[in-house]
């Protein structure tokens, strides 16, 4: 198979899921490091894309608070969980570019990126929209169970707090086993939506542990840009979204599958077909 003619691939021939690698608990901890490497060595236009998606998402924040209550605004955020991998669709074409021994050029990896992917990237792109949208709805119907009345003690918020909680359980696992490993797969190998989907959620699965490290981190890193203000999401987006990318690489033998060269025009660093 001629990974770089697309159309000499026999299609059939291709696996319905790419095999994925047994993971140890600690794996995100190397990914998190590779990602502050990548972050130190493109710190410009790291910096600037972590700028502006820290700033959508502080203004959609803010139109949910203004325009709705509280609880709209925290499912709002919430939501970003959701839609987290496709704000990193930029950071994915830096690390690869890093990865080659390339200067990082975000304008350009954005275009080939889009332009080669924009069909399956536009189908992932509305499955995670229409969970994040049913997630909003769901987020705000959650607080019909918040005690409107006084100061609520503790006792009274288990209701609103279990229910809230099993519901929000429910579509993080959903879609954070979908969308791991899925975007990355994308960009990286010609493969439709369906499949990387698949093998997303069945690399999920076989490495339960190590995921639940790696969705505690996200969370808590997104926690913490919330509680600085928004500003903390300038340094941890990227960084997030280069230790997603690195975790794909990891994580995912897409090795049967035909190769893209996201945005990569030069000739590689390393020819080797495992990044």
């Amino acid at each position: 198979m001629k990974q770089g003619n697309h159309s000499t691939v026999d299609r059939d021939e291709m696996p319905f899921v790419a095999p994925c690698r047994d993971l140890s608990p600690f794996a995100p901890f190397r990914w998190l490091a590779r990602g502050a490497r990548d972050l130190y060595e493109a710190p410009r236009q790291s910096l600037f894309y972590g700028l502006i998606v820290a700033i959508l998402i502080a203004a959609v924040s803010l139109l949910a608070w203004i325009r709705g209550s509280q609880w709209i605004m925290f499912g709002m955020i919430g939501g970003f969980v959701f839609l987290a991998p496709l704000t990193c669709i930029g950071l994915y074409a830096i690390s690869a570019q890093l990865e080659r021994g390339q200067p990082p050029q975000l304008a350009r990896s954005l275009r080939a990126a889009f332009r080669r992917h924009l069909g399956n990237e536009m189908i992932f792109a509305l499955a995670l929209l229409i969970i994040f949208l049913v997630w909003a709805r769901a987020a705000v119907m959650v607080g019909i169970f918040f005690p409107t009345e006084g100061q609520p003690g503790l006792h009274e918020l288990v209701p609103y707090l279990a229910f809230g909680s099993l519901v929000g359980s429910v579509f993080a696992a959903f879609t954070f086993s979908a969308s791991a490993f899925s975007l990355p797969m994308i960009m990286h190998r010609d493969v439709d939506s369906i499949t990387a989907i698949v093998t997303s959620v069945n690399a999920v699965l076989r490495n339960r542990l190590a995921m639940l490290v790696w969705l505690t981190l996200i969370v808590v890193g997104l926690l913490i840009g919330v509680a600085t203000a928004f500003v903390g999401l300038i340094v941890i987006i990227p960084l997030i979204g280069y230790a997603a990318w690195h975790g794909y690489l990891e994580t995912i033998d897409a090795s049967a599958f035909p190769r893209h060269e996201v945005g990569i025009t030069a000739t590689p660093r390393n020819s080797s077909d495992s990044s």
